[in-house]
């Protein structure tokens, strides 16, 4: 394949990930410009050696050279942007979700495939070593006929109110991970969800019309089930934990540690609390994934996570919010 010359929309925490790993990790791929709207995120390319800091998208895609985008902007930018790049001819690797409007995500997904060119979204928890190696099990039918799926997700502590604002809610920005997870590691099709949920940790998150906790469970198509809980606020730091049971066994991970001591006295036992946030729980997945995007494009094979996955993460979570609506199960093809 040709040399892989890269640009990056946004300097965020994630961008900056994605930059740090693009720049250090892979001797081949060139990063040939960043784009951010803030003035200070020119030193941030300056110390990673970018030769391009621009302050618009269509800068970047303007750079000679080009020809992939990893965008990392704020959500409301990625359809956008991702329409823009397909139409430049660029392969895409865009943060989730892609749009929080089904119609919309159509859309774009529509000239993505018109085009021709590459997408794949970052569901970073499929490429956790972990997690991987249970969807491994399954597929290999190391337990059996998967009857249950159990996935824990609960953060530290809330982000703050602006940005639950415009995040699309608990089910399109946190619980959508966990969506795509259940689809992951089952291999099933969904075919009816049923949520409820409150506001447990901040009367400030209810204020902004959202909810900070919620148990959600997930029907597939063979009627096996799926059950996921969230909740913002884990005073012990970031919980996440997935256990899959079937007719012949389980496979279940748990939290990550800093180390794996346990100090014993006659007070009790200890030890360390689990990883305290997602950038460093998932510092690995997160540079997995953008390998597996630089490599598919290598060998001009699929995107491990693609657009369709997206769209099906988004509907069952648009189905989560009708469902917590209405009070009742909601079948996904009211949805899609």
């Amino acid at each position: 394949m040709r040399n892989i010359n890269i640009g990056i929309a946004g300097l965020g925490r994630i961008g900056k990930i994605h930059l740090k790993n693009l720049s250090r990790n892979f001797q081949d791929v060139n990063v040939l410009g960043v784009m951010d709207v803030l003035e200070g995120s020119r030193e941030i390319a300056k110390e990673f050696n970018v030769p391009n800091f621009v302050r618009t998208f269509d800068e970047l895609l303007a750079i000679e050279g080009l020809n992939a985008v990893a965008v990392c902007s704020p959500t409301n930018t990625h359809a956008d942007y991702v329409e823009k790049a397909a139409r430049a001819g660029m392969d895409i690797f865009c943060e989730k979700p892609l749009d929080l409007s089904l119609t919309r995500l159509v859309e774009v997904l529509k000239v993505v495939e018109e085009a021709g060119v590459k997408l794949m979204l970052g569901f970073n928890r499929r490429f956790d070593p972990e997690f991987k190696r249970i969807r491994e099990l399954v597929a290999a039918g190391a337990i059996g006929d998967p009857q249950i799926v159990k996935i824990t997700s609960r953060d530290p502590g809330p982000p703050p109110v602006s940005y639950i604002q415009v995040s699309g809610g608990l089910f399109l920005d946190m619980t959508i991970h966990d969506f795509d997870m259940a689809r992951y590691i089952s291999g099933k099709k969904v075919k009816e969800v049923f949520a409820k949920g409150a506001v447990l940790v901040d009367k400030a998150i209810g204020e902004a019309g959202d909810i900070d906790t919620a148990l959600i469970t997930i029907v597939f198509e063979d009627d096996t089930m799926a059950v996921i809980d969230n909740s913002r606020k884990a005073v012990y730091g970031y919980d996440q934990r997935l256990e899959v049971f079937g007719n012949k066994g389980m496979a279940r991970v748990d939290n990550n540690f800093p180390n794996t001591h346990e100090l014993y006295t006659e007070k009790g036992v200890s030890g360390d609390l689990p990883l305290y946030f997602f950038l460093e729980r998932y510092d690995v997945s997160y540079n997995q994934e953008i390998r597996e995007f630089i490599e598919a494009l290598r060998a001009g094979k699929d995107m491990p996570c693609g657009g369709v996955d997206g769209l099906m993460s988004l509907a069952i979570g648009l189905a989560a919010k009708k469902s917590l609506d209405g009070n009742r199960p909601v079948k996904l093809d009211e949805i899609l």
